[in-house]
């Protein structure tokens, strides 16, 4: 565990959606990107310490880390899980939901890098399905229910990344 600026997160590239949109998959796509930048960049140069502090008092396991690796586990289950029919394990079994906990290892660059690692595995396990298609695993939703939950999912939790950082350091911004 390090509190040193090694262990903080880069900031990454974000674009925002064309908005002559003419590919609702592809709109979908353009906006979680969007949002997952957003999410990566609101920890980027936090220290550990700081990435960790759970300073809302009626959310006491609400951390930018834990909030990161909550999306991680969210992307895990739902896109490639749920949706893409992919054979991993689940990110947040039990309760109360594990996905919140931070580890000695978990820092602003690790988790990060689990996010992005994710992202990879999202895509993968959706390539091929239309938005009208019905999830792979258990069939109960279309792939654009499925797409839209994570992107209301990923806003939500993006504002909470904001309150979280200005609380953290003093900044603020989009």
């Amino acid at each position: 565990m390090s509190n040193t600026s090694s262990s903080a997160a880069e900031p990454v590239d974000r674009a925002w959606p064309d908005g002559i949109a003419e590919d609702e998959a592809g709109i979908q796509w353009d906006f979680l990107r969007f949002l997952r930048a957003t999410a990566v960049n609101k920890v980027a140069g936090l220290t550990r310490e700081q990435a960790a502090a759970t300073p809302l008092p009626a959310s006491p396991r609400t951390s930018a880390l834990g909030v990161l690796k909550h999306l991680t586990a969210v992307e895990r289950w739902w896109l490639s899980i749920e949706a893409g029919g992919a054979e991993l394990p689940s990110l947040w079994e039990g309760s109360p939901d594990p996905s919140w906990e931070l580890t000695e290892d978990d820092d602003p660059r690790s988790v990060v890098a689990a996010y992005r690692a994710e992202w990879a595995l999202s895509e993968s396990s959706l390539a091929g399905v239309s938005p009208d298609d019905r999830a792979r695993r258990s069939g109960k939703f279309t792939v654009r229910w499925v797409f839209a939950h994570v992107l209301q999912e990923t806003a939500r939790h993006t504002g909470h990344l904001d309150i979280l950082r200005e609380l953290a350091d003093g900044s603020t911004g989009e």
